[in-house]
This record gives C-alpha cells, structure tokens and sequence, in this order.
C-alpha cells in the first residue's frame, strides 16, 4: 500500500475532512518533511476523506462548506495534482448522508418570524443553490476525481458519489437514495445525474421512489460503480493504481477530456462536437503530443509538464 502523507497546505485548512497525497510514481514516499513540501508541487494525487468516522462520516453544515472549498481548489493552485480519490473514514461508511442533528443544515434563514411561506421559501433558496454549488465543485474540479465507496453510501452519499468521474466500492457497500424515507425529495443532484449515470430510468425512479437499500452487485449491474473490490485495503490499493494510470497521461488532455465529457452529457451530439473541436483549436498545440510521441517511439517513461496554476479575480 502506497505512504499517504499530510497535504502540506491544505490538510491545516478542513476540520472535517482529511487531505492527504500519494505519489504518481511506483517509489514510496519518505517521511521528512522537506519531501513532503518538495512532493507538493511535483505530480501527485490527492486523497480527500470525509472525516467523521464517529458520525459514519455524516455531513453537518461545516464538513459541506468544506467539501466545497476543498475541491473548488485542488487542480487549480499549481501544485501538479494529477487525480483526486474521495473517500469515506473508516470500513462502516462512505457516508450516512445528512447529519440530521445539525439543525443550521435545514434552517430557514429569515429575520422575521412573521413572514408568510412564500417569503421562507425566499429566504431559503439561496442556501439550497449554495448546497448544491458544493456538490458540483467534484464534478467542476478540473481533473478527475474517483470515489471509493465502502460500507453505507445513503442519500447525501448518491449525490456525492454522482458527482465523481469514477466510482469504485467494495463487495459489502450498500447504497440508498434516502429522502423520502425523511420526508423530501433530492434536491442536490441525485435526481438529475443517476438516471444519465444507469440509463435505466425505471430502476432508479424505483429506487428514489423507495429508498430502498441496493448492494454493491446491483450497483455494479445499473452501472453507478465501475468495478467491485473485495475489501477496504484492496479498494484503496486499486483506486491509487488507476489514479496512477490517469495521472501519468498529458494533463491537457486529461482535463480536456473531463470537460468535453461533462458537458456532452447535458448537450446534444452536434453541440459536444463543436464543444471538443473548439477546445482543440488550442490545446492541441501542446507540447504534450511530441513529448508522448517521442517517449512512445523511444520506449520512455513520460514526464509531462505541470499543471498551472489557474488564474481568478
């Protein structure tokens, strides 16, 4: 099993999820802590965890924040992170869904305790959008992002997992579109990504109508996870191998690809191809091609430039 080692900057930042990396190369991390900084801004992949193992990793107000903050950063800060791996702490659970004892989660916002429903219902809109902004932050950061689901993976947990690029789970995980066993309606994506992930409507429209639990088996069989591994060391052994795998291709086209695939997914055929042959208009001058093309033909490892740093007001 590949050392994880504490992200030098940003594992000081979430009090409720653990930020770790892991090298993209087969060698072992030492553990000083000049190789730690020095490994930080070469290529590696970060290992986010949910970090509530006493809660089953349930998510309160503040660990959702944070789920945002984190990943509305990695891939962007000019680190050379090349894949994120998102997982639960612990064997009991990827995640028990919304913490239900954190009352500020579905509180409703408004000064005046006389205002009428519709004024409420203003007032919470925006809290709504901002829940589901965390989400959509997997799903925006610019490389991939893998789930590695063990145990429970419940309500909060689908949306969460939907968001990823690749989901992988253990042979024991069991999964649940929950909420309307407490009484509302997915409302931070469940609903509009896993019929496109399964395509089989009928089954999930079963599934949200009923929050019934599914097993690992018919997740892998509706195609909500890619493959079944038989244990929580195993899981995480073949989530870091395949990050390895991305990691080591060209991060132009990496992340090129991750984009045309997210948007082709919400647009028509015609539309995701102008989509990709506009993208390539510039990224297909990269160094990337002669660099691969060259250590193809001379039977090379590969070593691509880093990912720069993305610039933002």
């Amino acid at each position: 099993m590949s050392s994880f080692l504490s992200h030098p900057t940003l594992s000081k930042n979430f009090s409720h999820l653990k930020i770790e990396i892991v090298a993209c190369g087969d060698d072992e991390y030492e553990s000083s802590h000049q190789q730690e900084q020095e490994q930080e801004h070469s290529p590696h992949i970060v290992v986010v965890t949910l970090n509530r193992i006493r809660k089953r990793n349930a998510i309160n107000r503040i660990m959702w924040r944070e789920i945002g903050e984190v990943f509305s950063t990695l891939g962007r800060i000019g680190d050379d992170c090349r894949a994120v791996i998102l997982t639960g702490a612990g064997t009991m659970a990827f995640t028990s869904g919304i913490d239900i004892s954190d009352p500020t989660l579905m509180m409703v916002s408004s000064d005046d305790p006389n205002d009428d429903v519709a004024r409420k219902g203003m007032a919470f809109l925006p809290k709504i959008l901002d829940m589901q902004r965390c989400f959509t932050a997997i799903e925006e950061c610019p490389v991939p992002v893998i789930a590695a689901i063990q145990g429970s993976c419940i309500g909060a947990g689908i949306d969460i997992a939907s968001v990823c690029d690749i989901r992988l789970c253990t042979k024991t995980a069991q999964f649940s579109v929950r909420e309307v066993k407490i009484g509302l309606a997915a409302d931070v994506g469940t609903l509009q990504r896993l019929p496109k992930i399964t395509g089989n409507d009928s089954r999930v429209r079963e599934l949200c109508f009923t929050g019934e639990m599914f097993s690992a088996q018919e997740a892998l069989r509706i195609g909500f996870v890619s493959r079944i591994c038989s244990n929580s060391d195993t899981i995480m052994v073949d989530a870091v191998k395949l990050a390895r795998v991305i990691a080591a291709n060209s991060p132009i086209a990496v992340m090129g690809t991750k984009r045309s695939l997210v948007y082709s997914r919400d647009h028509s055929v015609s539309e995701g191809l102008n989509h990709i042959a506009t993208h390539n208009t510039c990224a297909i001058m990269t160094d990337d091609i002669p660099t691969a093309m060259m250590s193809s033909k001379q039977k090379k490892t590969v070593r691509f430039s880093r990912i720069p740093k993305l610039s933002k007001l």
